[in-house]
């Protein structure tokens, strides 16, 4: 795990656009370096990666040359951990906030002077990978862990392992499924967070054929963030995991793009 703090200078203008990236690598460095190969054909490369499943070896985070890495230390294998480009390191400041769990990544983004052209001065980015449970609340993290007030943007990204109506209105959803997806989904929006997902676009596409596509892998934006927001898509290439990569892309407001808002309160 690594932490850097650098002086700032007008991140706005060296940064017009602020993509992130979310992504399953189920564990395989082939996948991992797929993802992070497929940045260099890109005009803009994402500037924070998300991943969740990541490789690793004894507890050692894989590499990629342009970013560094950030995990929470414990004695399993990582299971989630978050990328920072080194383009940012002229410019913004980043740390770790640390928690009592494995599945759960915050990391802060800094700078002295406001982000994206507005009076916030940090960024937090929540990547989270929850596993199922047979007792409640049914996955790993409870969603008042996840979801909490904070008055600068908050982007939770990652693995939800929840099916839900909004963002796949075609499935036919048992009890249980609706019970735990609603959990985490009316939480979200009482604080209120915002979903970036376009329904119905699937996020896995499984290697058993006989199983349907799904949307496991969500975006939420807090109220602060979420008019920052311009776009949610996964039209980066297959890496080889059945999870396709999931991209984000905050702008400056002064570029006038409409603001991207999914589904919030109003939807539940």
């Amino acid at each position: 795990m690594e932490n850097y703090f650098t002086r700032y200078t007008d991140s706005s203008a060296v940064f017009p656009s602020f993509p992130i990236v979310q992504h399953n690598c189920l564990g395989i460095w082939d996948v991992f370096l797929s993802l992070f190969h497929s940045f260099t054909m890109r005009p803009h490369p994402p500037l924070l990666v998300a991943i969740q499943d990541l490789p690793s070896r004894r507890s050692v985070l894989p590499p990629f040359p342009g970013f560094m890495s950030f995990a929470l230390l414990s004695p399993g294998r990582p299971r989630v951990a978050i990328y920072v480009s080194r383009t940012l390191n002229p410019h913004l400041s980043c740390s770790t906030v640390f928690h009592d769990s494995s599945e759960m990544l915050l990391v802060d983004v800094f700078s002295s002077e406001g982000l994206f052209g507005c009076s916030h001065h940090s960024l937090r980015v929540t990547s989270v990978y929850l596993f199922r449970k047979n007792c409640p609340p049914y996955r790993s993290i409870p969603p008042e862990r996840i979801f909490s007030f904070l008055s600068n943007p908050h982007l939770v990204l990652g693995d939800f392992n929840l099916h839900h109506a909004l963002t796949e209105p075609c499935r036919s959803l048992s009890a249980r499924e609706f019970i735990i997806s609603s959990g985490y989904f009316d939480t979200a929006f009482d604080v209120p967070y915002h979903l970036l997902n376009t329904p119905k676009v699937y996020t896995l596409f499984p290697f058993d054929t006989t199983s349907q596509p799904s949307v496991l892998d969500l975006a939420f934006a807090n109220t602060a963030l979420s008019s920052l927001v311009s776009s949610w898509d996964t039209s980066l290439p297959s890496t080889g995991s059945d999870h396709v990569p999931c991209e984000i892309t905050i702008n400056h407001p002064g570029l006038c793009y409409p603001p991207l808002l999914r589904t919030g309160p109003s939807l539940t």
